[in-house]
Protein backbone atom coordinates (compact mmCIF):
# COMPACT_ATOMS: atom_id res chain seq x y z
CA UNK A 1 0.00 0.00 0.00
CA UNK A 2 1.22 3.73 -1.41
CA UNK A 3 2.28 5.52 2.26
CA UNK A 4 0.59 8.64 0.24
CA UNK A 5 -1.32 9.41 -2.39
CA UNK A 6 0.52 10.36 -5.65
CA UNK A 7 0.16 13.09 -7.57
CA UNK A 8 -1.25 11.80 -10.54
CA UNK A 9 -1.57 13.83 -14.06
CA UNK A 10 -4.57 15.49 -14.73
CA UNK A 11 -6.59 17.13 -17.95
CA UNK A 12 -7.62 20.49 -17.57
CA UNK A 13 -10.69 20.66 -17.57
CA UNK A 14 -32.79 19.99 -12.35
CA UNK A 15 -33.82 16.18 -11.26
CA UNK A 16 -36.50 15.11 -14.09
CA UNK A 17 -34.01 12.40 -16.33
CA UNK A 18 -34.01 13.69 -19.78
CA UNK A 19 -31.48 10.75 -21.60
CA UNK A 20 -29.23 8.19 -20.11
CA UNK A 21 -26.47 6.82 -21.72
CA UNK A 22 -23.92 4.05 -20.54
CA UNK A 23 -21.90 3.93 -17.31
CA UNK A 24 -18.85 1.88 -18.50
CA UNK A 25 -15.82 3.22 -19.66
CA UNK A 26 -16.41 3.74 -23.49
CA UNK A 27 -14.64 5.51 -26.53
CA UNK A 28 -16.56 8.55 -27.68
CA UNK A 29 -16.33 10.58 -31.10
CA UNK A 30 -17.07 14.30 -31.23
CA UNK A 31 -20.86 14.90 -32.34
CA UNK A 32 -22.24 15.80 -35.17
CA UNK A 33 -20.18 15.03 -38.63
CA UNK A 34 -17.50 17.05 -39.94
CA UNK A 35 -18.51 20.26 -41.07
CA UNK A 36 -21.36 19.91 -39.26
CA UNK A 37 -22.80 21.35 -36.14
CA UNK A 38 -23.36 19.31 -33.61
CA UNK A 39 -27.15 18.54 -32.61
CA UNK A 40 -29.14 20.57 -29.49
CA UNK A 41 -25.96 23.28 -29.68
CA UNK A 42 -26.19 26.72 -31.00
CA UNK A 43 -22.38 27.06 -31.47
CA UNK A 44 -19.70 24.66 -33.14
CA UNK A 45 -16.97 23.31 -31.44
CA UNK A 46 -16.32 19.67 -32.66
CA UNK A 47 -12.33 20.97 -32.24
CA UNK A 48 -12.58 20.70 -28.11
CA UNK A 49 -11.12 18.15 -26.28
CA UNK A 50 -14.70 18.05 -24.35
CA UNK A 51 -16.63 17.42 -27.20
CA UNK A 52 -18.09 14.50 -25.76
CA UNK A 53 -20.05 16.55 -23.16
CA UNK A 54 -20.63 19.85 -25.30
CA UNK A 55 -24.58 18.67 -26.13
CA UNK A 56 -25.64 17.44 -22.49
CA UNK A 57 -29.00 18.58 -21.41
CA UNK A 58 -30.16 19.80 -17.94
CA UNK A 59 -31.49 16.65 -16.53
CA UNK A 60 -29.30 13.85 -18.45
CA UNK A 61 -27.29 11.13 -16.92
CA UNK A 62 -23.53 12.16 -17.82
CA UNK A 63 -20.90 9.06 -18.32
CA UNK A 64 -17.68 11.30 -17.44
CA UNK A 65 -14.63 10.24 -17.07
CA UNK A 66 -13.17 11.58 -13.42
CA UNK A 67 -9.96 12.92 -14.97
CA UNK A 68 -12.26 15.80 -17.05
CA UNK A 69 -13.80 17.16 -14.55
CA UNK A 70 -13.11 20.83 -13.61
CA UNK A 71 -13.29 21.53 -9.46
CA UNK A 72 -15.48 24.44 -8.13
CA UNK A 73 -13.73 24.50 -4.95
CA UNK A 74 -10.46 25.16 -3.88
CA UNK A 75 -10.22 22.56 -0.91
CA UNK A 76 -11.66 19.19 0.36
CA UNK A 77 -11.70 17.92 4.06
CA UNK A 78 -8.81 15.51 3.74
CA UNK A 79 -10.19 13.30 6.58
CA UNK A 80 -13.51 12.40 4.43
CA UNK A 81 -11.02 11.54 1.80
CA UNK A 82 -8.82 9.43 4.53
CA UNK A 83 -12.22 7.92 5.67
CA UNK A 84 -13.03 6.52 2.85
CA UNK A 85 -9.75 5.26 1.24
CA UNK A 86 -9.26 3.83 4.68
CA UNK A 87 -12.97 1.72 4.27
CA UNK A 88 -12.25 0.85 0.71
CA UNK A 89 -8.46 -0.03 1.67
CA UNK A 90 -9.13 -1.52 5.44
CA UNK A 91 -12.70 -1.77 5.22
CA UNK A 92 -14.27 -4.85 7.54
CA UNK A 93 -17.48 -5.06 5.27
CA UNK A 94 -18.09 -8.05 3.59
CA UNK A 95 -18.49 -6.08 0.27
CA UNK A 96 -16.13 -3.08 0.04
CA UNK A 97 -18.22 -0.32 0.67
CA UNK A 98 -16.57 1.75 -2.78
CA UNK A 99 -18.84 -0.34 -5.16
CA UNK A 100 -21.37 0.78 -2.89
CA UNK A 101 -20.81 4.28 -3.48
CA UNK A 102 -19.68 4.07 -7.36
CA UNK A 103 -23.39 2.45 -7.47
CA UNK A 104 -25.07 5.52 -5.52
CA UNK A 105 -22.87 7.80 -7.47
CA UNK A 106 -24.41 6.56 -10.85
CA UNK A 107 -27.84 6.85 -9.85
CA UNK A 108 -28.39 3.02 -8.70
CA UNK A 109 -28.20 3.35 -5.32
CA UNK A 110 -26.10 0.34 -3.98
CA UNK A 111 -23.73 -2.80 -5.03
CA UNK A 112 -25.96 -5.90 -5.88
CA UNK A 113 -23.21 -8.74 -6.44
CA UNK A 114 -19.66 -8.26 -6.38
CA UNK A 115 -17.40 -10.73 -8.11
CA UNK A 116 -14.16 -12.19 -6.46
CA UNK A 117 -11.26 -9.67 -7.57
CA UNK A 118 -14.06 -7.22 -8.37
CA UNK A 119 -12.61 -3.88 -9.39
CA UNK A 120 -13.79 -0.28 -9.94
CA UNK A 121 -12.19 -0.01 -13.19
CA UNK A 122 -14.15 -3.10 -14.28
CA UNK A 123 -17.59 -2.29 -14.28
CA UNK A 124 -18.37 -6.40 -15.48
CA UNK A 125 -16.91 -7.11 -12.23
CA UNK A 126 -19.84 -6.32 -10.44
CA UNK A 127 -23.65 -5.10 -10.78
CA UNK A 128 -25.43 -2.42 -8.66
CA UNK A 129 -29.29 -2.57 -7.53
CA UNK A 130 -30.93 -0.80 -10.36
CA UNK A 131 -29.81 -1.77 -14.26
CA UNK A 132 -29.14 1.66 -16.29
CA UNK A 133 -32.93 2.92 -17.46
CA UNK A 134 -33.97 2.01 -14.29
CA UNK A 135 -33.12 5.18 -12.04
CA UNK A 136 -35.99 6.41 -9.86
CA UNK A 137 -36.56 10.01 -8.92
CA UNK A 138 -34.87 9.44 -5.34
CA UNK A 139 -31.52 7.47 -7.05
CA UNK A 140 -30.94 10.05 -9.32
CA UNK A 141 -31.71 12.68 -6.40
CA UNK A 142 -28.67 10.90 -4.82
CA UNK A 143 -26.06 11.94 -7.47
CA UNK A 144 -23.52 14.48 -7.76
CA UNK A 145 -23.84 16.97 -10.23
CA UNK A 146 -21.44 18.93 -12.95
CA UNK A 147 -22.39 22.05 -15.25
CA UNK A 148 -21.03 21.94 -18.84
CA UNK A 149 -19.22 25.16 -19.32
CA UNK A 150 -17.48 26.71 -22.12
CA UNK A 151 -16.49 24.51 -25.06
CA UNK A 152 -18.33 21.37 -23.30
CA UNK A 153 -15.43 21.52 -20.49
CA UNK A 154 -17.68 19.44 -17.56
CA UNK A 155 -17.37 21.26 -13.70
CA UNK A 156 -18.39 19.44 -10.48
CA UNK A 157 -20.56 21.05 -8.35
CA UNK A 158 -21.36 18.21 -6.30
CA UNK A 159 -18.87 14.84 -5.33
CA UNK A 160 -15.28 16.18 -4.88
CA UNK A 161 -14.86 14.35 -2.04
CA UNK A 162 -16.40 11.45 -3.52
CA UNK A 163 -14.26 11.53 -6.94
CA UNK A 164 -11.21 12.26 -5.27
CA UNK A 165 -11.61 8.91 -3.06
CA UNK A 166 -12.66 7.36 -6.54
CA UNK A 167 -9.21 8.69 -8.03
CA UNK A 168 -6.71 8.13 -5.63
CA UNK A 169 -8.05 4.39 -4.43
CA UNK A 170 -5.57 2.04 -6.14
CA UNK A 171 -8.31 0.85 -8.88
CA UNK A 172 -9.45 3.99 -9.73
CA UNK A 173 -7.83 7.12 -11.54
CA UNK A 174 -8.23 9.24 -13.59
CA UNK A 175 -10.07 7.15 -16.49
CA UNK A 176 -11.98 5.85 -14.10
CA UNK A 177 -16.41 6.78 -15.24
CA UNK A 178 -19.22 7.73 -13.21
CA UNK A 179 -22.38 9.48 -14.56
CA UNK A 180 -23.00 12.81 -13.35
CA UNK A 181 -26.43 14.83 -13.28
CA UNK A 182 -26.25 18.06 -15.41
CA UNK A 183 -27.29 20.95 -13.67
CA UNK A 184 -27.38 23.46 -16.84
CA UNK A 185 -25.58 23.70 -19.60
CA UNK A 186 -23.65 27.35 -20.31
CA UNK A 187 -21.50 25.59 -23.16
CA UNK A 188 -22.64 28.63 -25.37
CA UNK A 189 -21.63 31.49 -22.75
CA UNK A 190 -18.15 33.38 -22.63
CA UNK A 191 -15.81 32.27 -19.80
CA UNK A 192 -16.48 35.35 -18.10
CA UNK A 193 -20.54 34.94 -18.45
CA UNK A 194 -19.99 31.49 -17.58
CA UNK A 195 -18.63 32.25 -14.17
CA UNK A 196 -20.69 35.36 -13.68
CA UNK A 197 -23.49 32.60 -14.23
CA UNK A 198 -21.69 29.94 -12.10
CA UNK A 199 -21.58 32.94 -9.31
CA UNK A 200 -25.03 34.07 -9.35
CA UNK A 201 -26.13 30.38 -8.48
CA UNK A 202 -23.75 29.71 -5.95
CA UNK A 203 -22.62 26.95 -7.88
CA UNK A 204 -19.28 27.81 -7.37
CA UNK A 205 -17.00 28.45 -3.62
CA UNK A 206 -14.29 30.84 -3.39
CA UNK A 207 -12.84 30.94 -0.34
CA UNK A 208 -9.65 29.04 0.55
CA UNK A 209 -9.54 27.05 4.38
CA UNK A 210 -8.25 30.47 5.70
CA UNK A 211 -10.91 32.13 4.56
CA UNK A 212 -8.73 33.67 1.93
CA UNK A 213 -10.75 34.75 -1.79
CA UNK A 214 -9.67 32.54 -4.51
CA UNK A 215 -9.87 33.68 -8.27
CA UNK A 216 -11.30 31.37 -10.14
CA UNK A 217 -8.19 30.76 -12.94
CA UNK A 218 -6.97 29.34 -9.11
CA UNK A 219 -9.79 26.77 -9.07
CA UNK A 220 -7.82 23.49 -9.29
CA UNK A 221 -7.82 21.60 -12.83
CA UNK A 222 -9.11 18.11 -11.41
CA UNK A 223 -9.84 16.10 -8.75
CA UNK A 224 -7.04 14.01 -6.76
CA UNK A 225 -5.60 14.85 -3.30
CA UNK A 226 -2.55 16.75 -4.82
CA UNK A 227 -4.92 19.50 -6.91
CA UNK A 228 -6.85 20.33 -3.02
CA UNK A 229 -5.78 22.60 -0.24
CA UNK A 230 -7.03 20.82 3.08
CA UNK A 231 -9.66 22.73 4.73
CA UNK A 232 -9.65 20.74 8.28
CA UNK A 233 -12.68 23.06 9.09
CA UNK A 234 -14.45 21.09 6.56
CA UNK A 235 -13.13 17.98 8.47
CA UNK A 236 -14.95 18.27 11.07
CA UNK A 237 -18.28 19.37 9.41
CA UNK A 238 -18.17 15.72 8.12
CA UNK A 239 -17.98 14.27 10.89
CA UNK A 240 -20.72 15.66 12.82
CA UNK A 241 -23.43 14.94 10.23
CA UNK A 242 -26.59 13.61 11.16
CA UNK A 243 -25.14 14.63 15.32
CA UNK A 244 -25.43 18.59 14.77
CA UNK A 245 -27.08 19.24 11.43
CA UNK A 246 -28.45 17.28 8.17
CA UNK A 247 -27.34 17.06 4.81
CA UNK A 248 -29.41 19.00 2.21
CA UNK A 249 -29.24 19.94 -0.95
CA UNK A 250 -27.27 23.33 -0.61
CA UNK A 251 -23.81 23.27 -2.34
CA UNK A 252 -20.72 23.72 -0.80
CA UNK A 253 -23.28 23.57 2.78
CA UNK A 254 -20.51 22.39 5.16
CA UNK A 255 -17.58 24.66 3.70
CA UNK A 256 -20.35 27.69 5.11
CA UNK A 257 -20.74 26.18 8.14
CA UNK A 258 -16.60 25.61 8.56
CA UNK A 259 -16.27 29.45 7.61
CA UNK A 260 -18.55 29.74 10.63
CA UNK A 261 -16.16 27.71 13.20
CA UNK A 262 -13.30 29.55 11.37
CA UNK A 263 -14.73 33.13 11.67
CA UNK A 264 -17.17 33.36 14.70
CA UNK A 265 -14.85 30.70 16.82
CA UNK A 266 -18.07 29.44 18.40
CA UNK A 267 -15.99 26.49 20.19
CA UNK A 268 -12.21 26.38 21.28
CA UNK A 269 -10.41 24.10 19.10
CA UNK A 270 -6.98 25.18 20.46
CA UNK A 271 -6.77 21.46 21.92
CA UNK A 272 -8.27 19.68 19.08
CA UNK A 273 -5.63 16.59 18.11
CA UNK A 274 -6.38 15.50 14.63
CA UNK A 275 -4.95 12.04 15.07
CA UNK A 276 -6.60 11.32 18.41
CA UNK A 277 -9.67 9.48 18.37
CA UNK A 278 -10.76 10.91 21.89
CA UNK A 279 -9.84 14.29 21.01
CA UNK A 280 -11.42 14.08 17.54
CA UNK A 281 -15.22 13.06 18.72
CA UNK A 282 -14.50 16.13 21.81
CA UNK A 283 -14.07 18.00 19.56
CA UNK A 284 -16.95 16.75 17.30
CA UNK A 285 -19.52 16.35 20.07
CA UNK A 286 -18.75 20.30 21.03
CA UNK A 287 -19.30 21.64 17.85
CA UNK A 288 -22.11 19.34 16.90
CA UNK A 289 -23.83 20.42 20.61
CA UNK A 290 -23.02 23.93 19.70
CA UNK A 291 -25.04 23.91 16.16
CA UNK A 292 -27.85 22.44 17.38
CA UNK A 293 -28.65 25.10 20.12
CA UNK A 294 -27.93 27.76 17.96
CA UNK A 295 -31.92 29.34 17.15
CA UNK A 296 -32.82 28.61 13.73
CA UNK A 297 -33.32 32.13 12.31
CA UNK A 298 -29.15 33.01 13.54
CA UNK A 299 -27.74 33.34 10.58
CA UNK A 300 -24.42 31.21 10.39
CA UNK A 301 -22.17 32.70 7.06
CA UNK A 302 -23.08 34.12 3.46
CA UNK A 303 -26.79 35.08 4.58
CA UNK A 304 -27.46 31.54 5.04
CA UNK A 305 -29.61 30.74 8.53
CA UNK A 306 -28.86 27.73 10.38
CA UNK A 307 -32.26 25.90 9.33
CA UNK A 308 -31.05 26.72 5.84
CA UNK A 309 -27.79 25.11 6.76
CA UNK A 310 -29.95 21.98 8.34
CA UNK A 311 -28.88 22.52 11.97
CA UNK A 312 -30.87 19.96 14.10
CA UNK A 313 -33.36 20.73 16.59
CA UNK A 314 -31.76 18.13 19.01
CA UNK A 315 -28.29 17.23 19.34
CA UNK A 316 -27.59 13.81 17.99
CA UNK A 317 -31.66 13.55 17.14
CA UNK A 318 -32.49 13.76 20.87
CA UNK A 319 -30.51 10.44 21.61
CA UNK A 320 -27.70 10.14 24.46
CA UNK A 321 -24.11 9.62 23.38
CA UNK A 322 -24.15 6.13 24.07
CA UNK A 323 -26.61 5.80 20.37
CA UNK A 324 -27.17 7.09 16.97
CA UNK A 325 -25.11 8.21 15.46
CA UNK A 326 -22.52 9.93 17.60
CA UNK A 327 -22.31 6.43 19.08
CA UNK A 328 -21.23 4.94 15.56
CA UNK A 329 -18.98 7.74 15.06
CA UNK A 330 -17.31 6.21 18.25
CA UNK A 331 -16.38 2.70 17.69
CA UNK A 332 -12.78 2.57 17.32
CA UNK A 333 -10.98 0.51 14.87
CA UNK A 334 -11.10 -2.53 17.00
CA UNK A 335 -14.75 -2.44 16.70
CA UNK A 336 -16.09 -5.14 14.04
CA UNK A 337 -17.87 -2.14 13.00
CA UNK A 338 -15.66 0.72 13.30
CA UNK A 339 -16.84 4.47 13.09
CA UNK A 340 -15.70 7.08 10.14
CA UNK A 341 -13.54 8.62 12.80
CA UNK A 342 -11.50 5.12 12.89
CA UNK A 343 -11.16 4.31 9.48
CA UNK A 344 -9.51 7.50 8.99
CA UNK A 345 -7.36 7.96 11.92
CA UNK A 346 -5.83 4.20 11.17
CA UNK A 347 -5.76 5.17 7.31
CA UNK A 348 -3.31 8.21 8.42
CA UNK A 349 -1.57 6.06 10.77
CA UNK A 350 -0.73 3.32 8.25
CA UNK A 351 0.09 5.57 5.42
CA UNK A 352 2.37 8.11 7.80
CA UNK A 353 -0.21 10.94 7.12
CA UNK A 354 -0.92 12.30 10.63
Amino acid sequence: MRSIPPSRRTAALGAAVVAVIVSAPVAYAAPGAPGTRPPQCGHDNRSTPFAQYLCAEPGRLLDVRIGDVHPTQPALGYDEVYYKLGRYTLGKDAVNKKFADWCEADGRVDAATVQPGARLDDPSSFTCKLPVGAETADSVAAMKTVVIGPHGEPFLTDGHHTLTSFYETPDGGANLHVRLRVLANYSNLTRQDFWDRMQANKWVYLRGPEGDQVKVNKLPTGVGLANFRDDKYRSLLYFGRDIGYTQNSLPFQEFYWGSWVRDAKPVDLSGWNRNDLGSYLATVQGLTRTIAALPKTSVVDSGFTAADLGALDQWNAGKPATKGEFDKLSKPYSDAKPGKLAYALEYKRINGLG
